[in-house]
């Protein structure tokens, strides 16, 4: 005969690897694309879709099934409202599995919508049914109808409101380690905490100490991302600045000229002027790149990263 406590463990086992085996299969089975023919690029296509199908299933057989998660389970905690004394109901739980899961995929969705109708020289021609395809078309009929400066001054937004939503990740889960309140913004949005069950002991003030110290140099962090994003901010005005100058300077035969001379350049498909160059070696105009730098720090070739100041303005390039 199972002694009880046995028994309960086996059954929490058994609750393991069932919740394992649902996200472990659809994860890997959405690899399996990439064996396919065009695979690699379905997979592109839908990767985030699948990863929110997952997610969903995994919340729905735990959070809104009233059943613990993996990680709750392991430290003994439960899911509360905010009583403090229930437990959330199902409206409450939906909520959160809402604001957990398809809150953070629809800003990314529209976010890259919107940033790739703004730089898109002309609306695509292309029938076939995408995520969010019906509101792609709206915003295909919204940006249409802005002028070219418009346009140009929404992209650096757009890119600002998609760096602005990292650091408000980063800040929150800094005060969680601080004050020990909510992880996520979700959990907070929809009023779930949580309570230890079981064994319930006081807490250690080294441990609590140690997570305060760590939150602080989470601030610390942050704040010294946002002072350098700040300053390569002005740093790259301040390039486009000196290149408008430059550019006063060089009579309009000479430009002809050494443009006449030149290859093109890949970002305005016309000869290149004022040759520039990456770090990783390749050649633009510095007005396209600099252009290029205000929304996406990296290589428009090969992708590597960089800063805009290591930018370097080739003179008396043949």
């Amino acid at each position: 005969m199972i002694p009880i406590h046995l028994h309960y463990m086996t059954d929490r086992l058994q609750r393991f690897e069932l919740k394992i085996s649902v996200c472990v299969l659809l994860k890997k089975q959405s690899h399996l694309h990439l064996g396919c023919p065009g695979g690699s690029r379905r997979w592109l296509q839908w990767r985030k879709e699948i990863e929110l199908l997952s997610d969903l299933t995994y919340y729905v057989l735990t959070t809104l099934s009233g059943y613990q998660t993996l990680g709750e389970e392991y430290v003994s905690i439960i899911q509360v409202d905010p009583s403090k004394r229930r437990i959330p109901s199902r409206m409450r739980r939906t909520a959160l599995i809402f604001f957990h899961t398809f809150v953070p995929y629809l800003l990314d969705k529209v976010l890259i919508c919107i940033e790739n109708e703004l730089e898109a020289e002309a609306p695509p021609t292309s029938r076939t049914w995408r995520p969010l395809s019906h509101v792609r078309l709206w915003m295909q009929r919204a940006v249409g109808m802005l002028t070219e400066s418009q346009r140009k001054a929404l992209v650096p937004l757009v890119f600002a409101l998609q760096q602005g939503i990292t650091l408000l990740y980063r800040l929150h889960v800094a005060l969680f380690y601080i004050t020990g309140g909510f992880y996520h913004i979700g959990k907070r949005a929809a009023g779930v905490s949580y309570l230890r069950v079981g064994n319930v002991s006081g807490d250690d003030p080294r441990i609590s100490n140690s997570y305060r110290l760590l939150g602080a140099l989470s601030l610390l962090q942050l704040g010294i991302t946002l002072t350098l994003q700040f300053n390569n901010l002005r740093q790259t005005q301040r390039a486009r600045h000196e290149w408008k100058q430059h550019r006063n300077l060089i009579p309009s035969h000479q430009v002809s000229q050494s443009s006449s001379r030149s290859s093109r350049c890949i970002l305005c498909l016309e000869e290149r002027r004022n040759t520039s160059s990456t770090p990783c070696g390749h050649l633009f105009c510095w007005e396209c790149i600099t252009e290029w730098c205000n929304t996406k720090t990296e290589c428009p070739l090969c992708r590597e990263k960089f800063q805009p100041h290591r930018l370097v303005f080739l003179r008396n390039y043949n």
